[in-house]
């Protein structure tokens, strides 16, 4: 009855709060689909202590067949063996449905393959069944912390510290989910008590660290880095962090020290990767490309159910691999930003496989069209996306000649042919052809609104979280650009930016919200408007991303000159034509759309109006 009523009816929209007595009344929720991890977050529901713990508590189990499966159900866990702990689980269920040990081991199973829709299910099965267990309920906080609900979290979180005031792992927890909610003085607070209570742990230094280096305090942040060293040399945590940091203040040489200090430490499979990929940025800033492009597999996440699995069964295609005049099949990388950057490399791949091989491109549906109109001699299909089993598969339901082709890759992988230099990054990267009548069309609409020069703005990413936040500057930064006169701004931001807009109207701001268009979906549409206008000016995103490699005139605004996609340089090769804007002071968005407004008056307005008539 459990299993079957499981698999038939799988938990989509849990409500997390609603079996646990925590709380009286939490809304329901549903489950982002951008699931990433948090690296501060303490506890793992399949760590050694763990599963020992629920040896012990699996002992108390009521039927001796129930206790002879949770036994074997472990030991499935300790081997990492997933799907046959999940199937144990769910045996024992079958036996004794009030098990709340067995309910533990199936959310423990699931969550590590990846459903953690069915994990947070189960957990709270778990904790209906035992109200007062402290590990099933940091579980399920720590759980939606990763889900991105830190709201929730916190109630999880503050109901163990009601039962144990100095648990360190809530305390750390907890100071995480404010953290996520860009809570920082409450984070900071918790932290405070905590450590008076606990002044040698170094994992609330390092919690500490966390929150003042997202509040953009990264001086700080290195000084609460180094404490929780002082107390542990090799917290991998505390190791991983202070390499980050000092990345982001220009310390290359002695952040890629820390950083790979940390790498052989890291147990959990994601927090490696997450490692591999921070060193692969390190070395790119210094140059050192062979290495750069070997750690940024690292965003493969091998071994994780969070691995895309590409459903095609042909050879691999190697940096060694002779492809003049054979078919090569190529995938995008995951990110639609990432498969616009890359695609930059597609053009060296098809002048080394000739005019006698084949080049098929799979891509977002949303960029075939202006994929075939921009690579010709390319057959470009889409790709989709799905879920099944609790792993990411990616499918090419277009392609019909699987058996022709001779090797494939992502894109993201021709790096390590194409770019082990400086010198391989092409002066003038423009690789994407807008629609030449839409083009017609969007500059005849843009004359309409007068002779003043037009430029795009956008601002934001619709992934939200405190970790990211920095990479974006808030809407109000932007309010000085726009009130630039002698410039008609035209907005290009995806998403509901209805507040916005109704904000900058409220302030006698003008934004042209361009009509008939969606400009999440219609990409193509996009394209053409972008090199419309006559700049383009906002962070590095997919509309971004794609007026760049369209040839539009592009601003982009960082956070910071060390961003890995600089390369080492003041510059963005990837993109040569485009222009940067950095603070001199990390995250001083004031300072870098200060420098944007200096260069619409300086340059944007006399140019524009130097080829108007008299």
């Amino acid at each position: 009855m459990v299993k079957r009523s499981f698999e038939q009816n799988p938990p989509s929209q849990p409500n997390p709060l609603a079996a646990s007595g925590i709380a009286d009344e939490v809304p329901a929720f549903v489950p982002a689909f951008d699931m990433r991890p948090s690296s501060t977050l303490l506890g793992d529901a399949s760590s050694r202590t763990a599963l020992a713990r629920l040896d012990v508590a699996a002992d108390h189990a009521r039927l001796k067949q129930t206790l002879t499966l949770l036994k074997a159900a472990l030991t499935a866990l300790k081997q990492s063996d997933w799907k046959r702990g999940a199937e144990l689980a769910i045996e024992a269920l079958e036996v004794d449905e009030k098990s709340g040990e067995a309910w533990h081991i199936l959310a423990i199973s699931r969550e590590k393959s990846g459903d953690l829709a069915g994990a947070f299910a189960c957990y709270e099965a778990a904790l209906k069944l035992m109200p007062d267990n402290v590990p099933v309920t940091n579980d399920l906080g720590r759980l939606a912390v990763r889900m991105e609900y830190p709201d929730i979290a916190e109630k999880f979180f503050n109901f163990v510290l009601r039962i144990e005031p100095d648990n360190t792992e809530a305390a750390n927890n907890l100071a995480t989910a404010l953290r996520e909610a860009s809570r920082y003085e409450d984070a900071i607070e918790v932290l405070r008590a905590a450590i008076g209570l606990n002044p040698k742990d170094p994992q609330l230094w390092n919690a500490l660290g966390t929150v003042v280096n997202t509040q953009g305090d990264v001086d700080t942040s290195i000084i609460f880095y180094q404490e929780a060293l002082k107390f542990d040399p090799n917290h991998v945590h505390a190791l991983y962090n202070l390499g980050n940091s000092l990345s982001l203040l220009g310390h290359y040489d002695e952040a890629l020290d820390y950083l790979m200090r940390a790498l052989p430490l890291f147990d959990d499979p994601l927090n490696l990767y997450t490692c591999r990929l921070s060193i692969a940025f390190v070395n790119a800033v210094l140059n050192n490309f062979d290495a750069a492009w070997d750690y940024y597999d690292g965003r493969i996440k091998e071994g994780t159910a969070e691995k895309i699995i590409f459903l095609i069964d042909r050879p691999k295609w190697t940096p060694d691999t002779d492809v003049a005049g054979k078919h090569v099949f190529v995938s995008a990388e995951q990110g639609l930003g990432d498969e616009v950057l890359f695609a930059s490399l597609l053009t060296d791949l098809i002048r080394d496989i000739g005019p006698d091989g084949k080049l098929t491109i799979a891509v977002e549906p949303r960029l075939v069209s202006l994929f075939a109109r921009s690579f010709p001699k390319a057959n470009v299909i889409k790709h989709h996306t799905t879920k099944h089993q609790g792993r990411v598969v990616r499918l090419f339901p277009d392609l019909t000649d699987t058996g022709s082709i001779d090797c494939w890759t992502i894109m993201g992988d021709l790096l390590k042919r194409y770019r082990r230099s400086l010198s391989d990054f092409p002066k003038a990267n423009i690789f994407l052809t807008p629609d030449p009548e839409r083009l017609a069309f969007w500059r005849a609409e843009l004359d309409k609104l007068g002779p003043e020069p037009k430029a795009g703005i956008l601002w934001k990413s619709l992934i939200k979280h405190s970790r990211r936040d920095r990479y974006y500057s808030p809407f109000e930064t932007w309010k000085e650009v726009i009130a630039t006169e002698g410039v008609y701004f035209v907005n290009l931001q995806y998403g509901d930016v209805t507040a916005e807009l109704a904000e900058a109207e409220a302030a006698g701001l003008r934004i042209w919200n361009p009509p008939g268009i969606d400009l999440k979906q219609d990409l193509d549409d996009l394209c053409a408007l972008c090199c419309a206008l006559d700049t383009v000016m906002g962070p590095s995103n997919a509309t971004s991303n794609i007026a760049a490699a369209a040839g539009a005139t592009i601003w982009m605004s960082i956070p910071f000159r060390s961003a890995w996609l600089c390369l080492g340089t003041d510059y963005y090769p990837f993109y040569p034509t485009a222009r940067v804007f950095a603070p001199a002071v990390l995250n001083n968005w004031g300072d870098a759309l200060g420098q944007m407004k200096q260069a619409l008056i300086n340059d944007l307005i006399p140019a524009k109006a130097h080829v108007q008539p008299a």
